[in-house]
């Protein structure tokens, strides 16, 4: 089994800038009923691709199954791939605080805030990069909490032999059907394990069904799982989906019926990715395609000229 590439990949989707096509996207995407039955797939969708922060449902259910318990609140920014506002920062914080630990046991990479306002606040307080800003501090904080509700040192939460990956690798493997393979770190520092793409989608699936109260969740507060502005959190809020990013152009999402989707852009864009996952769950009667086609105009994927809209993403499947 070998790792998505050119020759498994097709275009998924052109970027138009001025009505002149750009760039284009190459990929595989797959969709799933909520049995995990293939409804629709292009390029090689059985491909081994890393899910990057798309593995980050399935780690904060072994967070539960550790013994962490979690709010709404919890549970979303557990998951989440945030901005930095400081609402995800002080969710982060009542994570640790509530499994007896602090910001300073965070090792995630010191980072602004990718909010530009949240930025530009934390510039006028003096403050600089910080572990808690960092869009990963929130799985951090769940995989510290998990690590203490198994007795564990803080101090080994990212220790690849601890129990807490463990739990993930189980948690994944049970949904997905596949062995996690081509174990990796993160640039949170993490950990990341290869699956093929209809595996991912069916891992979705599956969670879906069994974990009502994450998606509840996620679809209940969508800024939360990203942040104002953001594809993702538009995604949420504007069709129903449970919807999850991963770096280098991964982005999974769960239709309202169960429907789930798993997308890689093979050049890590992710702006094409969203578009494309949104298409596709559109194409099959899962989500609304008024509702779709809004936000495939939406300004979280226009492409800017001077500021202005000059183009959007064009879903070639």
């Amino acid at each position: 089994m070998s790792a998505l590439s050119s020759a498994g990949a097709v275009p998924l989707a052109t970027l138009e800038r001025s009505g002149f096509p750009e760039s284009q996207h190459l990929g595989a995407a797959v969709v799933v009923d909520p049995r995990g039955r293939v409804l629709t797939a292009s390029g090689d969708a059985d491909a081994l691709v890393y899910p990057r922060s798309a593995l980050k449902p399935f780690q904060t259910v072994a967070a539960l199954r550790a013994g962490v318990r979690l709010d709404a609140t919890g549970l979303a920014i557990v998951t989440s791939s945030h901005v930095g506002s400081p609402r995800h920062v002080d969710a982060v914080r009542t994570v640790l605080e509530g499994a007896g630990a602090s910001e300073e046991d965070l090792r995630t990479p010191p980072a602004w805030p990718s909010s530009r306002t949240a930025m530009e606040e934390a510039v006028r307080r003096g403050e600089g990069p910080s572990r808690i800003a960092m869009n990963c501090s929130g799985n951090h904080a769940g995989m510290i909490a998990a690590s203490l509700a198994l007795g564990r040192p803080v101090a080994d939460y990212l220790d690849p032999s601890s129990p807490v990956h463990a739990l993930a690798v189980e948690v994944l493997h049970e949904h997905s059907g596949a062995d996690p393979l081509h174990p990796g770190t993160d640039g949170c520092g993490g950990p990341v394990w290869a699956v093929p793409l209809v595996a991912l989608a069916r891992g979705y699936a599956s969670l879906g069904a069994a974990e009502p109260a994450l998606l509840a969740a996620v679809r209940s507060d969508p800024e939360l799982i990203e942040g104002e502005g953001t594809a993702t959190t538009r995604a949420v809020a504007a069709l129903g989906v449970f919807a999850k990013s991963g770096a280098e152009g991964v982005w999974c999402a769960i239709a309202p019926d169960g429907t789930a989707t798993a997308v890689k852009v093979l050049d890590g864009a992710h702006r094409a990715a969203a578009a494309v996952a949104v298409s596709l769950l559109a194409g099959v009667g899962a989500v609304d395609r008024a509702g779709a086609d809004a936000f495939l105009a939406d300004p979280a994927l226009a492409v800017l000229g001077g500021g202005a809209e000059v183009g959007h993403v064009r879903v070639l499947v």
